[in-house]
């Protein structure tokens, strides 16, 4: 059975049948258009070379995404360029999706810079949405936006096992070898501070590299890795159990040409320090989800269920202690309990006893572990906080 957050399938009944889990959402009405029902107002014609998809019984845009074009998340791509469904989860058989999109190519993820220009644009600020209005939007006419963008994704990081394991390393720099030799019995600098067997410990964006695997690995040019570092142990604001290790991507490296058991690259990509040492698992871009943004939960209509066993913030980026909107914050929950990039949830403060939670803020998802998220706030009316309660918006 499908959980919230998941796309439903259409369904060949005149009304679709609502999943247990939406079942206090009322399905949109339908019509007759042609030889079909359905809910929306398809357009009888489209632009001329594009690759129209007839919706047939089962179909998602989730899955149509995945058929098409390899990666089911770029499902809002998809979503985009049909903006006369105005709900994602409905879509009916018979409608026309046009299913051609703008993908963005790895290799030009990989090149872009640290600003994430290109990536499907910087998440709209609070002006872009409808100046004095943007508490009060209705989703049904408001275009998709992105929600963040490549530099929310591919330089914050994500939450682990306390003991992930990485086959590739950076073991060296073209730097190692510059530094003078003052002893003929050493090849290092014995200064104030230690010896020195380097003249520049901090990598970044242009530096040469060497990695601890070559042809017989499997590696070849061209190859992207991203470069991660372990940070510390997460744990459960709430229960204090172990939820897994942070770890930060501090950019990325491409292959320039392989020997038999090392590899030369470049960095390509920096977000933080990067040093000899480093961790590397391959680059997997990410397409920025696209959201449909509405007005937020209102600030008098609390929800109905527990949020004792919601879903909550576990840890920010930069372990700051006070958030707002852009701040990119984890939550723990993740592909296992049905979240997907661009849901959006409603931020709640657990209020005194007897009192009602207060409404805090939004936050989108942006990118998904299997038992953690990666979330950017979108908006915040009070300071948000790691522990904060989280409550999904319906599509």
């Amino acid at each position: 059975m499908l959980k919230s957050g998941r796309l439903c399938a259409a369904l060949l009944l005149i009304l679709p049948v609502v999943p247990a889990a939406q079942a206090d959402q009322r399905p949109p009405a339908v019509h007759q258009v042609g030889d079909h029902w359905t809910a929306w107002n398809p357009p009888t014609s489209h632009p001329e070379g594009s690759q129209v998809h007839e919706v047939e019984a089962g179909d998602t845009l989730w899955d149509l995404a995945e058929q098409y074009h390899g990666d089911p998340y770029l499902w809002p791509q998809i979503w985009e360029r049909n903006q006369y469904i105005e709900d994602s989860h409905w879509i009916y058989p018979g409608d026309p999706i046009v299913i051609d999109i703008a993908a963005m190519p790895v290799e030009e993820v990989a090149e872009m810079g640290e600003d994430g220009a290109g990536a499907g644009g910087d998440a709209a600020g609070e002006d872009q949405i409808a100046g004095d209005d943007r508490f009060h939007l209705d989703r049904s006419v408001s275009p998709p936006q992105a929600l963040g963008s490549e530099y929310d994704i591919h330089c914050s990081g994500f939450i682990g096992a306390v003991d992930l394991a990485f086959e590739r390393q950076i073991i060296g720099s073209e730097y190692e070898n510059l530094a003078p030799r003052l002893s003929s019995h050493r090849a290092a600098v014995r200064g104030r501070w230690g010896t020195v067997d380097t003249v520049k410990l901090v990598l970044s964006t242009g530096d040469i590299v060497y990695l601890d695997g070559g042809a017989a690995a499997g590696l070849s040019p061209g190859s992207v890795y991203a470069v991660v570092t372990p940070k510390e142990r997460v744990d459960h604001p709430l229960t204090g159990q172990q939820l897994g290790r942070f770890y930060k991507y501090a950019g990325r490296v491409r292959v320039l040409s392989v020997q038999e058991e090392t590899a030369i690259a470049e960095i390509v990509h920096g977000c933080d320090p990067i040093m000899v040492g480093a961790a590397l698992q391959p680059f997997e871009p990410e397409p920025i989800p696209l959201a449909r943004r509405s007005r937020m939960r209102g600030f008098n209509d609390p929800v109905a269920h527990d949020l004792e066993v919601a879903p909550m913030i576990v840890r920010s980026l930069g372990n700051l202690v006070s958030l707002g909107q852009d701040h990119v914050v984890f939550i723990d929950r993740g592909s296992a309990d049905d979240v997907v990039p661009g849901d959006i949830f409603t931020i709640y403060r657990l209020n005194a006893p007897g009192l009602p939670p207060v409404v805090i803020g939004e936050i989108g998802i942006l990118s998904v572990q299997e038992k953690s998220a990666t979330a950017k706030i979108l908006r915040s009316r009070h300071s948000i906080h790691v522990g904060d309660r989280l409550d999904l918006e319906a599509h």
